[in-house]
């Protein structure tokens, strides 16, 4: 009786397996990693986490603190996960088959431009994805400044970008700034209305003339403040490009590091302008996202 147990028709032994744990009950991931790997100390656990080889239900975490629930399954990669490599100033804050949320650094354009083809939020996201599959793609659904920081979204398909699109108008009330002004606003919470063009050198200008642009409309309120500086919760109807700098600067209170809009300092040696809140109903499962980042340490800094 032959045997047919060659190695070459074993294709576990060419690719190792990752290590798969299970949880069995309600614990830290740091408490857990280290009972269950006694061969391992707290800084090899920590080089894990960093290196994002420490997988909970598919998911990359880094956090030590993340709480696991029972019937979760934590994989253990023998490779750093090529996010890591890839992703540098870009943090997925979420990702499903629709469309995928990204925190993005300042200095960071969103998209190449003709006058510059540099690493963009837009060519980083595409590599990712293709990685996973090279008939992965992504579509634009807005944008944010080179110089702010924070959450943007992307679709995954021209069909959800459109869709995305179509209801940007009715969540704009949803999607927040933080903005770092230099001085102190009197009174500390209002509106401001304008309509907003722009000139042949890009520039957008502000005038109180309906006939001169399209209306603009920026909420703002007041978080801290001290002698030299603010911070300010901002909201835009509908969300022009360029709207909160120029409307700070008709307020005489121009963000922090905005020379082309007015501003006279620069401490934190960048634009005092992070997306701080975004949130929006899902086109396809209907369910509401939110969601929201931290606010920038440079930004705390000055109070």
């Amino acid at each position: 009786m032959k045997k047919h147990h060659s190695g070459g028709q074993r294709p576990q032994s060419k690719k190792p397996r990752a290590n798969v744990l299970e949880v069995k009950e309600q614990e830290e991931l740091m408490k857990f990693l280290i009972a269950q790997l006694p061969h391992k100390n707290r800084n090899n656990i920590k080089s894990l986490l960093k290196k994002r080889q420490v997988l909970v239900d598919g998911k990359a975490i880094t956090q030590f603190n993340h709480l696991l629930k029972p019937g979760q399954r934590i994989t253990l990669e023998s490779a750093s996960a090529p996010i890591a490599r890839q992703m540098r100033g870009v943090v997925v804050v979420h990702e499903d088959k629709d469309l995928i949320v990204v925190n993005k650094n300042a200095g960071l354009l969103t998209t190449a431009t003709d006058k510059e083809n540099r690493e963009t939020v837009f060519s980083i996201l595409s590599n990712y994805l293709k990685e996973q599959d090279k008939s992965n793609n992504i579509y634009v659904v807005h944008r944010l400044d080179r110089e702010t920081s924070g959450l943007i979204v992307f679709a995954k398909s021209k069909e959800m970008q459109e869709l995305l699109q179509e209801s940007w108008k009715q969540s704009a009330d949803s999607r927040s700034y933080l903005a770092v002004i230099e001085g102190k606003l009197d009174p500390a919470e209002g509106t401001h209305r304008s309509y907003l063009f722009q000139s042949k050198i890009f520039k957008v200008h502000s005038s109180q003339d309906p006939d001169k642009g399209d209306l603009a409309v920026t909420h703002y309120s007041t978080i801290k403040s001290n002698e030299l500086y603010s911070l300010l919760k901002v909201s835009m109807e509908p969300g022009r490009k360029n709207q909160v700098r120029v409307h700070l600067q008709d307020l005489k209170h121009p963000v922090i590091g905005d020379k082309k809009y007015g501003s006279k300092s620069n401490p934190i040696g960048r634009l005092g302008l992070h997306a701080w809140v975004l949130a929006f109903k899902h086109p396809v499962s209907g369910k509401n996202l939110r969601f929201e980042t931290s606010i920038p340490g440079s930004f705390l800094k000055l109070f």
